[in-house]
Parts: structure tokens; C-alpha cells; sequence
């Protein structure tokens, strides 16, 4: 299920830790705050207050199967985020550019931590796995429908985990590049 962001939304996610706490619950399920703080360097204090103003936008909630009176476990309502940047205004550009280089840090994060553990994993997995890159020339409709049928080509290979899997880390970014 999807979250589309509106400039409310937006403004409730545009904080790291915020987008941080976020993505750890979505990828690797419901957790404490304190696990939470133990994950991201903060005290639990911070996490817990983040968590209620995730929680105040509709991104995260209780996990009410888990837990007890002192324990408050939390996870993501929804597994994905859309954006789109043509419905923001004037307004929500410092938001805005706040959760995009959010979410690029995230991505360089997963792709450093990646190279840095790469030699633990199994030949079969360092050789099914790819850091590349290509250019393009298109019109901005045949970037639409480029991004359109990779999301397709992704929601096939969507499915629960079963023995033997990895969780997959599938990062893709198409935008306009300047030429000099």
C-alpha cells in the first residue's frame, strides 16, 4: 500500500530521523523506541517524540499485537511513499528539498554500508548484484513511462519472504542531467 504525500504529509516526514525511524520500520518491521534509538545513535527520548509526530501524520502506529504498558512498539501503516512535486507550491520547496536529499543520503547510506560489508556475501550474491548507470535521451513524457514500467517490473517481483531470500535493496534514480 502507498502513502501519497501532500504538503501536510511532506512537512510531518521532512526530518532525517524522522524519514530514518520511517524507513527502519518499513524494512526491517515493528521495533521499540528504545531498539530504535539503539539503531540511529539517539536516545530514546528523541525517537519516541519523532515516532508520535510520524504517528500525528498518519505514517506509523501502534503495533497493538506486541508490547505491554511500558513497552510501545510501532510500525509502518504503509509500504511505500509517493511524491509528486508538481502539486507542491512556493511553499513546501524547503520541505520538499529537505526529504529529497533525505532520501538520497538514505540511498548512499545503503550503498556504502553494501560495499562495505560486500566480501561477506556469497559469489552468487556479489555477482547478481549491480552498481551502474546509463544516459538517455528523452522527453520528459518518456521519462514518465520509463519510471512507470520499472515500478511494474518491480511490483512483479513483489512478494512475501520465503526461505532462502535476501532482503534486495532496488534504488533507481532518472532525472534530467546538465550537460556542459
Amino acid at each position: 500500500m502507498d502513502r501519497k504525500l501532500d504538503a501536510k504529509s511532506l512537512r510531518g516526514l521532512a526530518h532525517p530521523l524522522r524519514m530514518e525511524l520511517l524507513g527502519a520500520l518499513r524494512s526491517d518491521g515493528p521495533a521499540t523506541a528504545t531498539q530504535l534509538a539503539a539503531r540511529t545513535g539517539e536516545s530514546s527520548g528523541t525517537t519516541s517524540w519523532h515516532l508520535r509526530q510520524l504517528a500525528e501524520h498518519g505514517f506509523v502506529e501502534e503495533d497493538a499485537e506486541r508490547g505491554n504498558r511500558r513497552e510501545r512498539w510501532w510500525r509502518a501503516v504503509h509500504e511505500h511513499t509517493v511524491l509528486a512535486t508538481g502539486e507542491l507550491g512556493p511553499d513546501e520547496q524547503g520541505p520538499l528539498a529537505a526529504y529529497l536529499f533525505g532520501v538520497a543520503g538514505a540511498h548512499y547510506r545503503q550503498t556504502t554500508a553494501y560495499l562495505a560489508e560486500r566480501q561477506h556475501w556469497s559469489p552468487e550474491w556479489t555477482e547478481a548484484a549491480s552498481l551502474s548507470d546509463t544516459f538517455l535521451s528523452l522527453r520528459p513524457e518518456e521519462l514518465g513511462e520509463l519510471i512507470r514500467r520499472m515500478h511494474e517490473l518491480l511490483d512483479e517481483y513483489r512478494r512475501p519472504a520465503a526461505d532462502g531470500d535476501e532482503q534486495v535493496a532496488v534504488q533507481f534514480q532518472a532525472f534530467p542531467r546538465s550537460t556542459p
